[in-house]
């Protein structure tokens, strides 16, 4: 009776001789990890400058407050001082809108630039990946087909 061969040992060999480069999932951890630092940084500014504004508008609110809390001499005056108090803080809450508008839009003009440059990176190093690994897979697969064809005359 035939005995069929054991194809084993020459699978083995044929998978140790496909190459891992784990160098790829190195660079693209490195690249990710900095594109997380600069979106860090950009957040991070947008936060403390939308502090400052709303700390300055808390302080412009308050120093409102002191002369709307003062005692008039007349009962119009009070009617006045209320007037201007909600006029000025109207002008208050239109001028700090406008600054936050202004954070949101440098965040989001920073984000894009970030994405783009981050994208081009990648497509870059996505084809010089793939270049070298078909290379590799190709000079593999040669390797392989060889040690399959001296395997099966044996």
């Amino acid at each position: 009776m035939a005995k069929a061969p054991d194809f084993t040992k020459t699978f083995q060999e044929m998978i140790a001789k496909f190459p891992v480069d784990t160098s790829s999932f190195q660079d693209a951890f490195k690249s990710q990890t900095a594109l997380g630092e600069k979106m860090a940084k950009v957040a991070l500014a947008a936060a403390e400058r939308s502090t400052e504004i709303t700390s300055q508008w808390a302080k412009d609110t308050i120093a409102r407050m002191g002369e709307l809390a003062s005692s008039k001499d007349e009962p119009a005056e009070y009617a006045k001082a209320v007037s201007d108090f909600a006029t000025a803080a109207a002008e208050m809450a239109a001028e700090h809108m406008a600054a936050f508008a202004e954070v949101a839009k440098k965040v989001q003009m920073d984000t894009v630039d970030l994405m783009l440059t981050a994208g081009k990176d990648l497509a870059s190093d996505a084809q010089k990946a793939a270049e070298t690994a078909t290379r590799e897979t190709q000079a593999a697969v040669k390797k392989a087909a060889a040690a399959a064809a001296s395997a099966a005359k044996v």
